[in-house]
């Protein structure tokens, strides 16, 4: 009996557990690493940071495999730590990516398709993942709609615009389910953005605009893993503009109107309504699972106060993913995704509507309020403008205006895989997600000019989106020969479903009821309330052969039919294939020490684009007000013709591409060129005659065609790799051209993006052979002297010396419209995006600027400062006098707003978007700490800016006259007014986990 307890104890002695990190040649972490003890069933799997824990005993001998890496094997000699540096293997490029319904391994891939790491999402905190992608995938443009506003909206646009009317946003597709919400950074695993018609067309009449791939993390088999991510962020605007102070408006003032009495104040606005910001984000997060079921689950808060007072912003998330191997052919998942957002606003961006001169928005008004005035009289009133337009002062808007929204998103998604065969299997899904979002507005009595006089103003708007999501497919894989063939053929069904309502009160006796109490107000305003629904039923295919590792062939195609458009149009074939040569693979290249991997790529497809609203093909009806013996009574009228022939927009994609790798694929570089037609552009005809009686008198009409040009470089370098250092570089770059080939029989098609009470026709131009919204105005040829005037040039009526001269394309002598001209374009030559990642030892820095050439501003903010109703910068100091002759600043005047070139200016910029300097503690210490990582970082967002542009920021994204309507246009681009500013932050990080 002695002599088994003896043994027993030496075995036991021998056991121990074994913990490392796996990471790749570059020291990235490699997730799902099997480490493995030879010649048992023994195992477990790397984290999402590349960490593994392992209970071996001494003389074990352990394999790490991975897809894409060289197996490599270590014989665990007394070690309680065992990290492991995987070397890829470059003959397989094994690197599997998520393409549409399925995965491929990179190097079979035959379309444009880029892909961002989890790790690359995360490199340095941002409020969603949309924003996280500026500058990281050639092709793709990312911007705030609104610069650094607390829970703004995103704006992506992949290899440009593609549409006048529809949207030109891509695809969201999260964890398959079809036009989801973002999830979290942390939350994601990896991400593909789809760009060529090859990739997209599996998506049909929604792939033109591209696709988005998301894969949140999910559990894996192995000890529960606990992790906690901690951000706070600190926040300063930008920049601010250099205004006027008391006494040098009231001099300025004073040259316009020699009576102008100087205020009894002197406030900067900007000191008033800015404020120094913060964030803070919390993210608890478990994982784990057994060889049977797998559990990943998240929970985060994160909050924001703006740098605009009254200005915040909430948000509750989860997310949870459960896998479950039911049989050895059954496998069963569950997704659930939730978030509550809650938003307390200013008003910015004013559509100039409001009030007697656009006077709603806190951000322009801070430029335009006089400074000579205080928040309050002598007698306690609120301040009202005495130059120029008649509006409240802007501090009193930003703390006695309430502004909320808040939304509820939820989503929940099934998946049910079944191995019919072993080469076959099926895959049935059903998701579910809905939106809930409610606005409430309220402007008091005391605001007197923006609540309109009428003793307070209250509204009070309800939204409710349903999305139901049901997709079948089979999956059939199978080698002839040398060649492999995957199969893919399926059903989707898809409903949405849109209600809102909406009711208002003005007069109330009391401030304190705020939207709240509609009933307290003694005049209630007119409900509105609408249904709007929409289906699209699909069948799509795809085709991959392989044969002998070298040719690769793609061939997918789709069937939509969509209840947006008319009776003869409802449905459309979205085809495309795809050529793929792996050069590299031939046997005159096979064994080149030199030649990674070489492969060309070429695809052709079309796909579509049906983002436009429900019923927009049909006759309909709309209300209006009729006196009917002396009384107001509503009636019905015709609003919209119908159009029994609309269809859908059509995008003819060509994509060129080359894929080469040398030494190791130490240098990786990818090469494409595409060319996108889009035919049968949806756009408003207005030519129909108004006697005809429709309350609309434009209707959507399919005429127009415009074209996208450009190239992409990816180009990836591991500079120095040893034990302790490494260096890495990514570098992407891309240009797009893009011009309007026909337009609605050929005529100019003009457009205003200004404010509403600028009292400006035009701002913008679509033309045949221009591109999409190019500025129109006059063009500014400097300050009339006096005498004879120039050649080629000319004054406003009633112009004096001092005052604007403009080129005379008409030779008329006078300028009048007829000598607006085009004069900027919005558009960017070419964005590029630049990283750099270093580590030594335990440290590791993050360097990664983003930047833009060419793309023209509009700058309506100058065009409003410069105007002589308003306050101004210091920059009108140096106006034109009679002493002051050699200036390009015209006289101080009170002018009519005029758009002109000498308000466009480059928008060229470098920002450097992120610093980050990292820290991990050495594994002796987190052992004993009992955990397995901890990890300190500090970064800089938006630190640098390198730009010529006079404005408050490069990145500008004013929507125009037409209010949050126009956000989704895409010719409203490179205009500058009232944008929320961009913030500069410095971010304290803490990662621990266990």
């Amino acid at each position: 009996m002695s002599i088994f307890i003896l043994i027993s104890m030496v075995v036991n002695a021998q056991e121990m557990t074994v913990t490392g990190k796996v990471t790749d040649e570059s020291n990235m972490p490699i997730p799902g690493v099997n480490v493995i003890i030879q010649n048992t069933n023994s195992g477990a799997s790397t984290d999402f940071e590349g960490n593994y824990s392992i209970s071996v005993n001494k003389g074990d001998v352990l394999e790490f495999s991975a897809l894409g890496f060289t197996s490599q094997t270590v014989i665990v000699d007394g070690q309680e730590t065992i990290n492991t540096r995987l070397v890829e293997d470059a003959k397989q490029l094994q690197e599997v990516v998520v393409v549409g319904y399925g995965s491929q391994r990179k190097s079979d891939i035959t379309g444009s398709v880029s892909s961002i790491k989890s790790e690359e999402l995360n490199a340095f905190p941002v409020l969603n993942a949309e924003q996280a992608l500026q500058g990281r995938a050639a092709g793709v443009v990312v911007q705030s709609n609104n610069g650094g506003e607390p829970g703004a909206p995103i704006s992506i646009k992949i290899r440009g615009n593609t549409s006048i009317n529809a949207s030109s946003a891509p695809l969201i597709v999260v964890d398959g389910f079809v036009g989801a919400t973002m999830p979290q950074p942390n939350d994601i695993q990896s991400m593909e953005v789809l760009k060529d018609a090859s990739a997209t067309a599996i998506y049909g009449s929604r792939g033109s605009n591209g696709v988005v791939l998301v894969t949140t993390k999910r559990g894996r088999s192995g000890k529960l893993s606990i992790e906690i991510n901690s951000n706070d962020s600190f926040q300063n605007t930008s920049g601010r503009l250099d205004l006027l102070n008391a006494n040098e408006f009231a001099a300025y003032q004073q040259a316009i109107n020699p009576a102008y009495v100087q205020g009894p104040a002197d406030i900067d606005w900007q000191d008033r309504l800015y404020r120094s910001g913060k964030t803070q984000n919390r993210q608890f997060s478990i994982s784990g699972g057994t060889d049977k079921i797998n559990v990943y689950a998240s929970g985060t808060y994160f909050s924001q106060e703006g740098v605009v007072i009254n200005s915040d912003f909430e948000r509750i998330s989860f997310l949870s993913n459960i896998d479950a191997q039911l049989t050895d052919k059954l496998k069963v998942g569950f997704n659930l995704f939730g978030s509550r957002g809650a938003k307390e606003g200013v008003p910015t961006q004013s559509t100039g509507q409001t009030a007697n001169g656009g006077g709603d928005d806190v951000t322009s008004l801070m430029f335009r309020f006089t400074p000579d005035l205080g928040i309050q009289d002598a007698n306690g009133v609120n301040t009202i403008n005495t130059v120029g337009d008649n509006v409240d002062n802007p501090y009193n808007i930003a703390t006695e205006a309430i502004n909320e929204t808040k939304t509820d998103r939820y989503r929940a998604n099934l998946y049910a895989n079944y191995d019919i065969l072993e080469n076959l299997s099926f895959k049935s899904t059903f998701g579910f997600s809905s939106v809930n979002n409610t606005f409430g507005l309220f402007r008091p009595s005391t605001l007197t000019v923006t609540a309109g006089g009428v003793g307070g103003s209250a509204t009070i708007e309800n939204l409710k989106e349903t999305n139901v999501l049901s997709e079948n497919y089979l999956t059939y894989k199978t080698e002839l020969g040398k060649g492999k063939l995957t199969f893919l053929a399926g059903y989707s069904y898809q409903k949405n479903t849109a209600e809102t309502s909406s009711a208002g009160a003005q007069g109330f006796t009391s401030d304190s009821f705020s939207y709240r109490n509609l009933g307290a107000g003694s005049t209630q305003l007119i409900p509105t309330s609408s249904l709007t629904e929409s289906e699209i039923q699909s069948q799509f295919g795809r085709l991959n052969f392989d044969f002998d590792d070298k040719y690769l062939v793609t061939a997918t195609v789709r069937r939509d039919g969509a209840s947006n458009f008319a009776k003869n149009q409802k449905h459309a074939f979205f085809p495309s294939g795809a050529l793929g040569w792996k050069i590299s693979n031939e046997n005159f290249l096979k064994d080149n020490e030199t030649l990674s991997n070489l492969k060309f790529r070429a695809s052709y497809g079309v796909t579509g684009n049906q983002s436009i609203e429900p019923y927009q093909s049909l006759a309909s009806f709309g209300s209006v007000f009729t006196p009917i013996n002396g009384a107001t009574v509503i009636n019905v009228s015709p609003n919209q013709v119908a159009n029994p022939d609309l269809k859908w927009e059509s995008s003819y994609q060509t994509n060129i591409g080359l894929d080469l790798g040398l030494f190791k694929n130490r240098i990786a570089v990818s090469f494409d060129y595409y060319n996108i037609d889009t035919k049968d552009l949806i756009i408003s005809d207005s030519s129909q005659p108004q006697y005809l009686g429709f309350l609309t008198a434009a209707s959507l009409r399919n005429v127009g065609e415009v074209n996208n040009k450009g190239f992409e470089i990816t180009f990836n370098t591991k500079n120095i790799i040893t034990d302790d250092f490494s260096w890495t570089t990514d570098l992407n770059w891309s240009t797009n051209k893009n011009e309007f080939v026909t337009l609605l029989n050929g005529q100019d098609i003009f457009q205003n993006a200004s404010p509403a009470y600028f009292n400006v026709p035009r701002t913008h131009v679509l033309r045949e052979g221009e591109a999409v919204g190019v500025f129109w105005g006059y063009e500014y040829r400097g300050v009339y002297q006096g005498g004879d005037l120039p050649a080629g040039t000319a004054v406003l009526a009633g112009a004096a010396t001092g005052d604007q001269l403009f080129t005379d394309l008409d030779g008329s002598g006078v300028i009048s419209p007829s000598d607006q001209k085009i004069i900027g374009d919005p558009n960017p030559d070419w964005t590029i995006g630049f990283t750099n990642n270093v580590s030594y030892k335990n440290f590791d820095l993050n360097i990664f600027f983003q930047g833009v050439q060419g793309g023209d501003i509009m700058n309506l903010t100058n065009i409003q400062l410069f105007n002589g109703d308003s306050n101004a910068t210091r920059d009108i100091l140096n106006a034109w006098t009679p002493t002051n002759t050699n200036t390009n600043i015209p006289r101080a005047k009170l002018r009519a707003k005029q758009i002109s070139s000498r308000f466009v200016e480059d928008g060229s910029y470098i920002r450097l978007k992120n610093i980050a300097l990292g820290y991990n503690l050495p594994s002796d210490v987190i052992e004993k700490l009992g955990m397995d990582n901890v990890r300190f970082s500090v970064s800089g967002q938006n630190l640098l800016t390198f730009t010529n542009y006079s404005g408050l920021d490069p990145e500008v994204s004013y929507f125009g006259g037409g209010g949050a309507g126009t956000q989704k246009s895409n010719t409203f681009n490179g205009f500058d007014f009232g944008n929320y500013p961009t913030v500069q932050s410095v971010t304290f990080s803490l990662n621990l986990k266990f």
